[in-house]
């Protein structure tokens, strides 16, 4: 077995998962191939691009599965979800033309305090999400 085999299964028997030939090859491709974060559809593309022969259904089920134990985040933007490996509160620049969203740091988006929630309430995350659009009028 490879090294990002044992790397792939360790992380999937950590957060409770049987790892399933599919989930191994996704799981791999998500965080050791991925730079950005993934709508499911982008990462069966993905996927098939590198040799990994699974349905878009099951790349669905993969990522809630890796949602609901942990290992991704879920973002929704204008009605699409997206996937990031980065499940630690996090900012994003959304590139609308491309439909393309990158994690981002906080000195990057200037954000960097967090409103006090109501009594009784906490933060469970924060996402911020600066969409950024091409500036036509600049060549």
């Amino acid at each position: 077995m490879t090294e990002f085999d044992e790397e792939t299964l360790e992380r999937l028997r950590k957060a409770g998962l049987r790892p399933t030939r599919q989930r191994r090859e996704l799981a791999h491709l998500l965080f050791s191939e991925c730079t950005e974060a993934m709508t499911a559809e982008g990462l069966h593309g993905f996927a098939l691009r590198h040799g990994v022969k699974v349905s878009l259904a099951t790349v669905y089920g993969t990522l809630h599965s890796f949602c609901d134990a942990g290992m991704v985040r879920e973002v929704s933007i204008d009605s699409r979800r997206y996937f990031d490996t980065n499940s630690d509160n996090q900012q994003y620049f959304y590139y609308e033309d491309d439909k393309r969203l990158v994690g981002v740091t906080a000195a990057e988006t200037g954000f960097r305090n967090v409103p006090i929630p109501p009594e009784g309430l906490k933060v469970s995350r924060i996402d911020v999400v600066v969409r950024l659009k091409r500036d036509n009028h600049k060549i």
